[in-house]
């Protein structure tokens, strides 16, 4: 554990619940949670998946935010809740289902008497009449969480940087693979992307926030760059001499295509992501840096930290 963790220090919920625990952010959260000494259970759909990664007194459960029934035993108790669930790889219908599951879940902690949900989301402007399915879905779950009476911490963040997060990883599978990258205009998009230490520190830190509104906080890096830069980046701090080539034929579609080639993750996973990466993700709200005592990092240390051995257990 870092020595920059935050730890809650005003309000102490008497038990957190934990969704998302064997996800990349998740995971990491789980054990800064425990490290603060509170009360956590995992709602987690296989219970197998989180053996031998957390320790006593933190409890499991099973159950499944598209199943509101299974919901009620693990809200009993509860009075904040991390929301870190995301449907996109386990269907191409994810926004239907993610629609469904926040429904269920706002349905669930409203009639539990939930006090908080805290929510981590995406950034990109609603405004926006070309915003991707992918963030068009993950903003339509704050607001249904919103409708339900129950207080929201929500916040939107673009690229987490860290070794397991699926958007690094693909920048790293690229450019360990690819000296020369034909690549499309979206390389030129700009993005905020923010280290996962400064995301698991705002996370932490939101237990502490005074009981208030539901608010939206957009949270990012130190440095506005663009995909191309983070590639570049990471290939001068690998030692790689990478040339991006830029077209502007490659679509979205042929460009999920080629992702499935070149990388871990699947084509229509990739799909969705690409699909996002065409919009800005850039902080336009700084009120983040107002309410939270934090000054995230910029990307030459967030890259240095993920590429480190130790990134990959906290």
């Amino acid at each position: 554990m870092k020595n920059n963790s935050i730890t809650p220090q005003g309000y102490a919920p008497s038990r957190v619940l934990l969704t998302g625990a064997t996800g990349y952010v998740g995971s990491r959260l789980l054990s800064r949670l425990e490290a603060c000494g509170l009360s956590i259970r995992c709602l987690v759909r296989d219970p197998a998946k989180l053996q031998g990664k957390y320790n006593e007194p933190t409890e499991v459960v099973q159950g499944d935010v598209l199943n509101r029934a299974s919901l009620v035993a693990a809200l009993d108790g509860v009075e904040t809740a991390y929301y870190l669930v995301h449907l996109m790889a386990s269907s191409p219908q994810f926004e239907q289902q993610d629609r469904e599951a926040a429904e269920n879940f706002a349905a669930a902690a409203k009639a539990a008497g939930l006090r908080r949900i805290i929510y981590l989301g995406g950034l990109g402007d609603d405004d926006d009449p070309t915003l991707s399915p992918h963030l068009r879905s993950r903003h339509e779950v704050g607001d249904i969480f919103r409708r339900s009476g129950v207080e929201v911490i929500e916040f939107r963040a673009s690229v987490v940087v860290g070794s397991g997060s699926l958007s690094f990883d693909l920048i790293q599978s690229l450019t360990n693979r690819l000296p020369v990258m034909i690549c499309p205009r979206w390389l030129a998009t700009p993005t905020q992307p923010i280290a996962i230490e400064d995301m698991l520190r705002y996370l932490t830190a939101a237990l502490d926030l005074p009981s208030s509104e539901s608010r939206i906080f957009e949270v990012g890096g130190s440095e506005i760059v663009t995909y191309g830069n983070l590639i570049q980046e990471y290939a001068r701090q690998r030692g790689l001499r990478r040339w991006l080539i830029s077209v502007p034929i490659l679509t979205p579609r042929l460009s999920s295509l080629w992702l499935g080639l070149v990388t871990p993750a699947s084509a229509e996973v990739g799909r969705h992501l690409i699909e996002g990466l065409r919009n800005p993700t850039v902080v336009r709200n700084p009120d983040a840096l107002q309410a939270f005592a934090l000054r995230p990092m910029g990307i030459e240390q967030a890259i240095r930290e993920a590429l480190q051995p130790s990134d990959s257990a906290d």
